[in-house]
């Protein structure tokens, strides 16, 4: 049996954790969430020892710590930089969009106000993920 895919959910907003919480939790033991309600404690999570997730979807706004600073810190931390960060917004501005993947995101996801659309979304970011996965931190051999 394949071990789940590990997901790090980093969201300021309670009703937006719980919202992506119920849509992973549809995809049963296949996938492990772990959240985190600021970037200062994203970071915190990653860089302790044995906390490499397979993918981080990380909010745009949030206060202290934007979405796009944790982001430029995780590609400027060399035990970091290979875990894919997914973004999620409200907005669709192309210069947010262009600002992500400047920053070196692995995609762009514009929150939807629909459950069944946010769903749907998930479903399509799951099969892409399961199909192009990778081996994550630790289990990637280092030369």
């Amino acid at each position: 049996m394949t071990r789940p895919f590990q997901v790090l959910l980093v969201d300021d907003n309670p009703a937006d954790l719980l919202l992506a919480q119920e849509v992973f939790h549809e995809h049963g033991d296949a996938l492990n969430v772990t959240t985190c309600s600021s970037g200062k404690e994203a970071l915190e999570y990653l860089r302790a020892p044995g906390t490499r997730p397979d993918v981080v979807i990380l909010d745009v706004n949030m206060p202290v710590m934007s979405g796009f600073e944790v982001l430029e810190a995780i590609k400027d931390d060399p035990a970091l930089v290979w875990i894919p960060v997914v973004m999620l917004s409200t907005s669709s501005h192309p210069g947010d969009v262009a600002r992500a993947y400047t920053l070196h995101a692995s995609s762009y996801m514009v929150k939807s106000d629909s459950f069944q659309a946010f769903m749907d979304q998930v479903d399509a970011f799951v099969a892409f993920w399961r199909e192009s996965r990778t081996p994550s931190w630790p289990e990637r051999a280092v030369h």
